[in-house]
């Protein structure tokens, strides 16, 4: 077989030099050199053979010139050549997935495994297969593909990551946790794949050996696992999704989720700091989600009064009179006893109903609650129509604002303790 193997690279460096003496014979003026001379005549192939043969460092230093040439090779085709090519086809389709599923990572990463697939080919026409050179370059080459099989599964998954964003229905589902594992069993089964080529085992034996490590791999992983679990739960159940305002106090986390990955739930709060929450954790305790508030369209307003009871009493004809001039009495017997309070809660009713930033198709009461030693808790329960919050306080101020300023015309007072000023205005 070896003798075999001389003779076949015997004649590949003969029909190499014969064929650059025939291009020296087509550019003889351009080269300078006769026509008539032949190069193989001044040049001993049996000597150069046997130096190639011979030299273990000269044959392994060309391998890796080659395998450095063609990586290059590889990325300038990929860039100039596949890259273009494939992006043009997938332009020219309606569909959007196949631009996503085919962009440059996926096809660079593609690229990157042909050079040491190629070398790997080559590799029995230039080393001894029995020797030592040969046994560990092909490991190294096994590892090396290995290693861009596994950046291969990476950029695919995130081209499938990025495919479910585009989908309305996934885009709110918290997978970015589901990926992250699929890329640490990529890791996983890279790592025991490398392993068994180190060691020159199958990989179904390393992988019973790492059975007896489950205990160990447990701990190690258990935040992973943990995580997967929660992040399928929280998914599965649409507990939680990307943009959400969630309320969890006793870890300080008050504001809208960023991002949710397979081992942290990263809350934005609204003084700008950050809060990083493990997803077991919003499974197994409670927190509050204001997601709900947003999508029914009304943010609750719910804020009392306190009256001062000394300043409730029967309102007076004259009284009577004038609510009813200016339609404060709707719904109400003037015939009867009306009592100035009741003529405030009708009239915060009729002014809720009529204002335009208030949601009239949710609850809207005025109610009175259980009277305290400050005075009688009248109060408002009614949404608003933004949701937002700089609109939501600007109608919850003009309406206790303009509320507090009608009093008066009620004869009713508002309760507060006395200050420092109401002492010193008093005589003795």
């Amino acid at each position: 077989m070896k003798l075999t193997k001389r003779a076949n690279d015997k004649r590949l460096i003969s029909f190499l030099f014969t064929t650059f003496a025939a291009i020296a014979k087509n550019h003889s003026k351009a080269y300078y050199i006769p026509a008539k001379m032949e190069i193989t005549s001044f040049i001993d192939l049996d000597n150069i053979f046997q130096i190639w043969h011979s030299n273990n460092v000269l044959r392994f230093a060309v391998f890796v010139a080659a395998g450095i040439l063609l990586l290059h090779l590889a990325n300038a085709l990929c860039r100039r050549i596949f890259i273009p090519i494939t992006n043009k086809i997938t332009r020219s389709t309606r569909s959007s997935w196949d631009d996503i599923l085919f962009n440059e990572n996926v096809m660079t990463s593609c690229c990157q495994m042909l050079p040491p697939i190629l070398l790997h080919m080559l590799l029995p026409r230039m080393f001894d297969t029995e020797g030592d050179i040969f046994f560990w370059t092909v490991k190294v080459l096994d590892i090396y593909i290995t290693a861009c099989a596994i950046k291969l599964a990476f950029a695919i998954l995130n081209a499938l990551y990025d495919l479910t964003n585009q989908n309305s229905s996934l885009r709110n589902k918290t997978l970015k946790g589901v990926f992250q594992m699929f890329k640490i069993i990529a890791i996983c089964i890279g790592a025991i794949i490398m392993i068994s080529i180190v060691i020159d085992k199958n990989p179904a034996k390393v992988l019973t050996g790492l059975g007896a490590m489950a205990a160990v791999l447990m701990l190690v992983f258990k935040d992973p696992i943990m995580g997967l679990v929660a992040g399928v739960q929280l998914s599965v159940n649409d507990m939680l999704r990307p943009g959400d305002w969630i309320t969890l106090p006793k870890h300080d986390a008050d504001g809208m989720v960023v991002e949710v990955t397979l081992t942290t739930v990263k809350v934005q709060n609204w003084d700008k700091t950050i809060t990083t929450i493990p997803p077991y954790i919003l499974v197994s305790e409670s927190f509050q989600n204001w997601r709900g508030m947003f999508d029914s369209g009304g943010r609750r307003i719910k804020r009392s009064i306190y009256i001062d009871m000394n300043s409730i009493g029967f309102c007076t004809k004259e009284q009577i009179e004038k609510f009813t001039q200016k339609g404060w009495m709707e719904g109400l017997d003037s015939s009867e006893e009306v009592v100035n309070l009741t003529v405030l809660r009708n009239f915060i009713d009729i002014y809720l109903r009529n204002n335009p930033r208030v949601n009239k198709y949710m609850t809207l009461m005025v109610r009175q609650l259980q009277p305290t030693s400050q005075g009688l808790p009248l109060e408002l329960y009614f949404f608003s129509a933004d949701t937002a919050w700089v609109a939501y306080e600007h109608l919850q101020a003009d309406v206790f604002e303009h509320i507090i300023a009608m009093l008066p015309e009620f004869g009713i007072k508002a309760f507060q303790a006395p200050a420092g000023s109401d002492f010193a205005n008093r005589q003795i």
